[in-house]
């Protein structure tokens, strides 16, 4: 055995993890050791190895799981900039989970003190006209914790479709005709207002009941409705937001005019979790 190796007493010291802590991550892959005793079995580290073991340390500072981890410190191995794009990707989540997280928080605070009329003065209420539309639309029965997914899903397909009937002429929306939730799976409608009503008629015969996909024409409608942030899209905080439009449109002497919606305006990729980016609404009249 070398005499430049460290003992993992000694490793742990430098490296600041413990003991138990470079065993696990020997067994995950994470931080081999240089040497091991055949006979003995003690572990062996070399003084070069401490880096790699700190930033395994720092990372797991930041609670992120020994898999991100891994992918992390092979990319610092070799490719320093790749190592920091991950790095920034693992905490853009982190961030964006926190801020629905702290949403969360302050719609549950609301509730438990029953400080609700405090909790809809957060949201500005106010109202659009939305000229009558030709849509394509996909419907389908989904619970909370599938809709998010459905609904990315969904509207892309109708943008693709979108093409072949002229192009859309307003932003995406979806219509909830009954609750969504952990118990109940609605139906959610998936629309996109389009130019062609021929060549959208087409499309929709050419799919048959492919996706429950079909074309209507939405009347003219009167919207109240509040803008929210990506953070408080995540269910259950939007329905704070969606019980300060029905308050205010009660205030307002309103009457509701059809299922409530959320209409979609902005890049949900590229948005952070404070930036605006959906319109959740009522038809009212």
């Amino acid at each position: 055995m070398h005499e430049d190796l460290l003992t993992i007493g000694a490793f742990a010291a430098r490296s600041r993890l413990s003991p138990k802590a470079l065993r696990l991550y020997d067994r995950l892959g994470l931080l081999a050791p240089a040497h091991v005793d055949e006979a003995s079995g003690y572990r062996y580290y070399r003084a070069d190895q401490v880096g790699r073991a700190r930033t395994v340390a720092l990372l797991r500072r930041l609670d992120m799981p020994l898999a991100r981890i891994a992918e992390v410190v092979e990319a610092g191995e070799s490719d320093g900039v790749r190592a920091s794009a991950l790095l920034a990707d693992y905490w853009a989540g982190v961030e964006e989970r926190i801020a629905a997280q702290r949403t969360l928080a302050d719609y549950l605070r609301g509730r438990l003190s029953g400080r609700s009329s405090e909790m809809y003065g957060k949201f500005v209420v106010e109202t659009v006209d939305v000229p009558e539309q030709v849509l394509i639309t996909e419907t389908r029965h989904t619970l909370a914790d599938e809709l998010p997914a459905w609904i990315t899903a969904s509207l892309g397909r109708l943008e693709e479709a979108a093409k072949r009937c002229g192009g859309a002429t307003g932003a995406p929306f979806v219509v909830y005709h009954a609750e969504v939730s952990q118990e109940s799976d609605g139906p959610a409608e998936a629309c996109l207002p389009v130019a062609d009503a021929a060549a959208a008629q087409a499309w929709a015969q050419g799919r048959g009941r492919a996706g429950e996909t079909r074309v209507r024409v939405e009347p003219a409608r009167r919207l109240a409705y509040t803008r929210i942030t990506k953070a408080q899209v995540a269910h259950p905080q939007i329905l704070a937001a969606f019980e300060a439009v029905e308050a205010w449109t009660a205030q307002q002497g309103l009457e509701q005019d059809g299922p409530c919606r959320e209409v979609y305006f902005a890049d949900w990729g590229a948005a952070g979790p404070q930036d605006p980016v959906c319109d959740v609404a009522f038809p009212v009249k």
